[in-house]
């Protein structure tokens, strides 16, 4: 029921959570099934593959249209969409919070673990997970004082406040030394790769 969906989802941790929750275990659900989808990806991430409290939606619809509050797919993180749809609205969190992108799972191997995200413990979660994502796709060379990371960063820039902000989320997880550093983005690998879960009940 929408209303109950509302009701329960009162707070943000609440919100990203079940969203975060909701997108990648319909990733790996709906990719399990008809792995052929992933072959169109832009045509799969905008499909109503998702049946939730009355609402059709696709996968953009959540990504962009709910946890980034409403934000265009495709203005790097800087224009909201005034016509979001209502449920899109009353559903989305207060702030954006650029740690979901080191959440989301859309199925490639560049992509972050899934796992299962609770409100309770959600900073503690996201936090991890960034943690990890960030090491695991990011290097530092000191001799040119150039970090490659992610091309997450890039694509959707205005989440993470442009790249003075990305170099301050780099600096603080430990990845470069100081915020005076040179960026390059690395490349993103699409293949598809699911079953990529975090070990462990963390």
């Amino acid at each position: 029921n929408p209303n109950t969906l509302l009701i329960n989802l009162s707070n943000d941790h609440q919100k990203i959570a079940f969203w975060i929750n909701v997108y990648n275990g319909y990733i790996q659900l709906r990719l399990t099934d008809n792995p052929e989808y992933y072959e169109d990806r832009r045509s799969f991430f905008k499909k109503e593959l998702i049946h939730i409290a009355g609402q059709q939606m696709s996968f953009a619809d959540i990504e962009h249209g709910i946890i980034r509050r409403t934000q265009f797919e495709y203005f790097l993180g800087y224009l909201r969409n005034p016509f979001a749809a209502r449920y899109k609205k009353q559903l989305r969190p207060k702030e954006r919070d650029f740690r979901i992108h080191f959440a989301l799972n859309c199925g490639a191997k560049s992509c972050p673990p899934v796992r299962a995200y609770t409100a309770e413990n959600f900073e503690k979660q996201i936090e991890d997970s960034s943690q990890k994502f960030l090491d695991k796709f990011s290097s530092y060379d000191a001799a040119t004082n150039t970090v490659t990371t992610t091309p997450l960063f890039s694509w959707f820039r205005g989440d993470f406040k442009g790249k003075k902000g990305v170099k301050k989320i780099l600096h603080r997880y430990g990845i470069t030394p100081s915020t005076d550093v040179s960026v390059n983005y690395g490349d993103y690998d699409w293949t598809l790769y699911l079953n990529n879960y975090v070990e462990g009940s963390m």
